[in-house]
């Protein structure tokens, strides 16, 4: 599988965590660029291509006919981006780990990461996420900060989605803040107030947030 094709957003001030930005399916890298300038415009921030084509775009792991997730695949696919993290973040000298910042299938990707390689982020924001494996890994979370954010009228998740994934992070130890927003699937300007705001203790540096 080839490594991830990505985009590099150079932040103003390095000292600053930086931010991992994941697409939802039939996206791209591009898609997340705005996004990072206006949670973090001082941070440093790579957006990733996922490495599977999937339906005019990209996603980050394969899914089966009936759209349940290739578990398989994910693993394979997650072990691959976790290499690609520690990489990248070595080349641009990140400070620390990144704060991943996932979307729909790139939120699931990141929820795999903190549950396989804590030790890759700084934390993760889901937003409109659901639990990657149908079994959790038998890992502990070391207090792994985790934002859920989910669409109560989300027409592509289950009712509960987010909050079970929410409930199986707890109980492996990550310190989970968790909301449910009167909204569908797209991301909103609820969306992006909350995470600016849960960013801002963990950004570090002068002025957090930028």
């Amino acid at each position: 599988m080839p490594a991830h094709d990505y985009c590099f957003i150079e932040g103003a001030a390095p000292d600053h965590t930086p931010l991992l930005m994941l697409h939802g399916s039939s996206g791209s890298e591009r898609d997340m660029v705005p996004l990072a300038g206006r949670l973090a415009p001082a941070s440093m921030a790579v957006a990733l291509r996922g490495t599977v084509p999937w339906e005019g775009g990209f996603a980050f792991f394969r899914r089966f006919e009936d759209r349940s997730i290739d578990e398989r695949d994910l693993l394979a696919r997650a072990d691959l981006l976790a290499g690609d993290v520690v990489r990248i973040g070595m080349s641009y000298r990140f400070p620390r780990p990144p704060v991943a910042i996932g979307f729909s299938n790139g939120a699931i990707m990141a929820a795999a990461l903190v549950m396989l390689y804590p030790r890759c982020l700084s934390g993760a924001v889901l937003l409109r996420p659901l639990s990657p494996f149908a079994v959790d890994p038998d890992t502990r979370l070391p207090s792994v900060p985790a934002l859920l954010i989910d669409g109560d009228d989300d027409e592509r998740r289950l009712r509960g989605d987010g909050a079970r994934l929410a409930q199986r992070l707890a109980r492996m130890g990550a310190d989970v803040t968790h909301h449910l927003l009167p909204t569908g699937h797209g991301i909103t300007e609820d969306d992006i107030g909350l995470t600016r705001e849960w960013l801002k203790p963990l950004l570090g540096g002068q002025g957090q947030g930028g």
